[in-house]
């Protein structure tokens, strides 16, 4: 027979003629020499899995039909659902009973590949994770919690939440109380400048809340001598005489500037002297 006419296994050069052989990337090869050189060993029985069989493969692994059973039961796993545990192959019945988290509601075992909730160490079907108030299942929506129990976020609000009395929504998180009454913290400003009030110092009149700067600027008294407010923060001292004011700093000689606190002083129409400016007028 020519070169021409034969036809080999392209490994052991054996005639293929008339025998069994399989086709890789455009080259025949003997079915010995393709087990050998490109079969898969099954996982569990280590063989390699042949021509004749079919390879199952999950996760760069192998096995063959019959091999592809329950770690536990035996039973096979062909076609049907499964679960990988510790480098092992489960039915879902089997995972379930070793593995699988009890519903904090119903207390049945969460299947599996089923949708399941999970907050704080526990579980829930997805169906039975529900709102204490509404009972409709609270899913991927924001919730809350309040002591035993879960709420979604309206049901919360029309059960618990403070309503804020300046826009009248309710308060979910945080909040200021004043006077007695709550606030958002966005919504308790100064009654002024209308600046957010919450974590600074602020002070009252007739019950409403001012903060220091427009306090100050609005009802403190001014100072004589540089015209600003007079304050009270930390313990500022001030001088009164004739029902005008001076911080204790600018309460000085009109002339020469000299301090006036504690000394003896002339007056001349507006003007404060010390003695001896007083003397030389």
């Amino acid at each position: 027979m020519s070169a021409a006419e034969r036809f080999d296994c392209h490994y052991c050069k054996d005639s293929l003629l008339g025998n069994k052989y399989v086709m890789k990337e455009d080259t025949q090869y003997c079915t010995k020499c393709y087990e050998s050189l490109f079969s898969n060993c099954c996982a569990e029985c280590t063989s390699p899995i042949g021509c004749n069989s079919k390879d199952l493969s999950y996760k760069d692994r192998h096995w063959h039909e019959q091999c592809f059973n329950c770690a536990k039961c035996s039973r096979s796993l062909v076609e049907k659902a499964f679960a990988a545990q510790d480098n092992q192959l489960l039915c879902t019945e089997c995972y379930s009973h070793e593995y699988s988290s009890k519903c904090a509601t119903c207390k049945k075992t969460i299947m599996p590949g089923s949708r399941k909730m999970e907050y704080k160490g526990s579980s829930w079907h997805e169906t039975c994770f529900q709102c204490n108030r509404c009972r409709q299942p609270i899913g991927t929506k924001s919730f809350i919690p309040k002591d035993t129990g879960y709420f979604c976020v309206p049901c919360f609000e029309k059960q618990f939440a403070y309503q804020c009395c300046a826009c009248k929504k309710a308060i979910t998180v945080g909040g200021v109380t004043y006077e007695e009454k709550p606030w958002h913290r966005d919504c308790f400003l100064c009654i002024g400048c209308k600046k957010p009030l919450s974590g600074k110092p602020f002070t009252s009149r007739e019950n409403f809340p001012y903060c220091l700067d427009c306090f100050n600027n609005l009802f403190a008294k001014k100072c004589v001598g540089c015209t600003k407010p007079i304050t009270s923060l930390a313990g500022a001292k001030y001088i009164s005489f004739e029902e005008r004011q001076w911080h204790s700093e600018c309460f000085t000689c009109t002339l020469c500037s000299v301090t006036l606190v504690g000394r003896g002083f002339h007056t001349q129409r507006d003007n404060i002297l010390c003695t001896d400016c007083g003397r030389e007028k």
